[in-house]
């Protein structure tokens, strides 16, 4: 938890985390969300998997029966860099209270309409977590998939992330690793060679190994307790959860109620 003095100095030194350059590009692939075989067909494709570590995550920290039909009634969950929607509406569908928001307003729009079309009460906003955080409720979970490799300041994102969970909170994320490997397969293959997703859609510079995101993590007050790899077989062509953590990988994180 943060101390009076870190809230001060956070609110003090408030920047914007998101970058003008990604905002414009995920704007101009808005309408593809929800197309199973357009520019976010990888993302259709690692859904389910996310969704069950996000799901074992969520059960296992608040000690709820995850063989229920709406095991997360009862739940206030974020997820910041919502997109379309491709999480907020599974999440709902499972009982939770969701609230999505994200940088990009055609993102929202898209979302809001989905959303509408599958009966499903979600909350969206276009709005930034450092923003967003100012006279709105604190959430019990808080997602950020696939988010950290596009913002701006990732200090800041990780405190604005913070400051939005209650005292217990928990928070999911996930990202890539910057090695050799995330290189070829997720910007040379995936942008270049195969065309998974849009050119100009990651800077590998941009990508943190999982021991420069625990730093994040620890320094705006909470603590990691898990680690897990997400990978591809190209045999199989499919996802699945790993121990190997050189592309793809999650982290979760808890409010650290003792500083």
């Amino acid at each position: 938890m943060l101390s009076i003095d870190q809230k001060k100095q956070y609110k003090k030194n408030k920047k914007s985390t998101a970058s003008e350059k990604e905002v414009k590009h995920f704007a101009s692939l808005s309408s593809d969300w929800w197309d199973e075989n357009g520019s976010f067909s990888s993302l259709h494709k690692i859904n389910p998997i996310r969704l069950k570590y996000l799901k074992e995550q969520i059960c296992e920290y608040f000690q709820l029966d995850g063989t229920n039909m709406h095991p997360l009634k009862g739940l206030s969950i974020l997820d910041v860099g919502c997109g379309g929607g491709l999480i907020c509406e599974p999440l709902a569908r499972l009982g939770a209270s969701i609230t999505g928001i994200d940088a990009t307003y055609q993102n929202i729009i898209v979302a809001k309409k989905h959303s509408a079309q599958m009966k499903l009460d979600i909350e969206y906003y276009n709005t930034l977590p450092e923003d967003f955080d100012e006279g709105f409720s604190s959430f019990d979970v808080l997602i950020n998939f696939e988010v950290i490799e596009h913002v701006q300041d990732v200090s800041a994102f990780m405190f604005a992330c913070n400051n939005m969970l209650k005292p217990k909170g928990l928070m999911v994320s996930s990202t890539l690793n910057r090695t050799l490997k995330s290189f070829v397969q997720a910007k040379l293959l995936a942008e270049f060679i195969l065309s998974w997703i849009p050119f100009g859609t990651h800077e590998w510079g941009k990508f943190l190994r999982p021991s420069e995101f625990g730093k994040y993590i620890q320094e705006c007050g909470m603590i990691p307790v898990d680690v897990c790899g997400l990978s591809y077989n190209p045999v199989r062509d499919d996802w699945a959860l790993s121990k190997k953590l050189d592309v793809n990988y999650f982290m979760t994180s808890v409010k650290n109620t003792m500083s």
